[in-house]
């Protein structure tokens, strides 16, 4: 089972990110996305300060599963961090590349989390396969 992200950037900059288990998604159109979650909830689209100057964020988001982390992308206290002054530069630009997001997240989120003392795991090495039983190993007589 393959699991990655599919990104939905909407013109304002903000986004939508969507599990893409074994590439469920890889056939569906940024339209097709769009309707899946068109916009966010009244209570949502009111502005969060920043926990640290009380600022408005750029960006505020759930950190992994289990961690119990809020991510927040506050220009005046990040802009110091390479992978979130990146990430606000893109954020910022009118002519942004979506394709560019994967990836500034991914650095954006390795970072917050280092900050609060997480460390992101390598991905496992597959295990070796064991040798084919010997009865199943044809013989070459024929």
């Amino acid at each position: 089972m393959s699991f990655t992200w599919r990104y939905l950037v909407r013109p304002d900059g903000s986004f939508s990110r969507f599990g893409n288990v074994n590439g469920g998604l890889d056939n569906v159109s940024d339209d097709e996305l769009a309707q899946l979650r068109p916009g966010k909830p009244d209570d949502e689209e009111r502005t969060r300060p920043c926990s640290l100057c009380g600022g408005d964020l750029l960006l505020y988001w759930h950190g992994p599963l289990a961690t119990g982390v809020w991510m927040e992308l506050c220009p005046a206290c990040d802009a110091h961090r390479p992978a979130a002054r990146a990430f606000i530069r893109w954020y910022r630009d009118a002519d942004r590349d979506p394709a560019d997001l994967p990836q500034l997240f991914e650095d954006w989120e390795t970072e917050t989390m280092h900050a609060h003392g997480w460390v992101r795991a390598q991905p496992p090495e597959a295990p070796a396969s064991p040798p084919a039983p010997t009865w199943l190993t044809p013989r070459g007589e024929g």
